[in-house]
């Protein structure tokens, strides 16, 4: 487990009342919770050892502190995810094994695996631009002062984030309704082993990522088209049930979005999420990713 921040007082309590907000942004930036903690812990640090009296602006200085850490950080993590066995996946920042329908009734679209898997796509300072903007709506002229760069170059990076992001979302999304039900069908075919009810539950060129870090079972590479995924999940079916181990699979949410967990002998296993689109054929799953590496569940178990 990481270092843990020190005991609140008094006088840490307006870095205490901006923790949450700054590891929102850590995380959005880092993909990794374990990440996000160290890099919050060093912003923490680093404004301990600030001269807090030409501090005017704490929040403003503490996002700018996040941010530059966040770009640094970023830049290393690159060159480390190029060397990683496989697919590199976002680690789940919570996980709740048994939520109400109330808790799944919206989509949290802002932290879900799929988006923080599309941000990868983005260079570092571009992310960050991103998601000042769009997700913790700075103005251009702020998020210029933070990232030490023109308001139009700012202005062109959000423009390009947004333009490669879109490319990698659903055109029609559906209702978190609509969302669950099909991934507990989902979920039922893969329990059954169901090769034809997994494969007609997806879209003809679905694509299944899975990130078992080299630590798990896990493909190395993603996995096109809805027969050969089905494929894959009936000889995983046929696979557990030759082995001495109670497998479970349930309902439960990550980063507040419905998910599919497997729990083997009462551990959590492996988390999935699906990225779903409806279209004249109905709603169709196009996405399957998968975390499997124990290290990124290490904190759920």
């Amino acid at each position: 487990m990481n270092e843990q921040f020190p005991a609140s007082t008094a006088g840490e309590a307006p870095f205490e009342a901006l923790r949450p907000r700054l590891m929102g942004l850590a995380y959005r930036l880092l993909g990794s919770r374990a990440d996000a903690e160290d890099l919050v812990q060093e912003a923490w640090l680093r404004w301990h050892q600030a001269n807090r009296s030409a501090i005017r602006d704490l929040e403003a200085w503490l996002v700018a502190a996040t941010t530059r850490l966040g770009i640094d950080r970023l830049r290393s993590a690159r060159t480390e995810r190029s060397a990683y066995p496989g697919p590199w996946l976002p680690e789940p920042l919570s996980i709740d094994e048994a939520p109400g329908p109330e808790q799944l009734a919206d989509v949290s679209s802002q932290v879900s695996i799929a988006f923080l898997a599309l941000l990868e796509k983005l260079g570092p300072e571009e992310r960050a631009a991103f998601l000042l903007k769009e997700v913790f709506d700075y103005d251009y002229a702020r998020i210029a002062e933070l990232l030490g760069q023109g308001e139009a170059n700012c202005r062109q990076m959000v423009h390009r984030a947004r333009t490669r992001l879109q490319a990698g979302r659903p055109r029609f999304t559906v209702t978190p309704d609509r969302h669950r039900a099909l991934l507990e069908r989902f979920m039922h075919a893969v329990q059954q082993g169901d090769r034809e009810g997994i494969a007609g539950l997806l879209a003809a060129n679905a694509r299944l990522v899975s990130d078992g870090g080299g630590k798990a079972l896990a493909a190395l590479r993603p996995l096109h088209g809805a027969e050969r995924i089905g494929r894959l999940y009936w000889a995983l079916a046929r696979r557990l049930r030759m082995l001495p181990l109670q497998v479970e699979l349930r309902i439960g949410s990550v980063n507040g979005e419905p998910a599919m967990l497997r729990f083997h002998d009462g551990r959590l296993h492996s988390i999935s999420t699906i990225t779903i689109e409806s279209g004249a054929e109905g709603d169709r799953i196009t996405q399957v990713l998968s975390v499997v590496n124990p290290d990124k569940l290490r904190a759920h178990n």
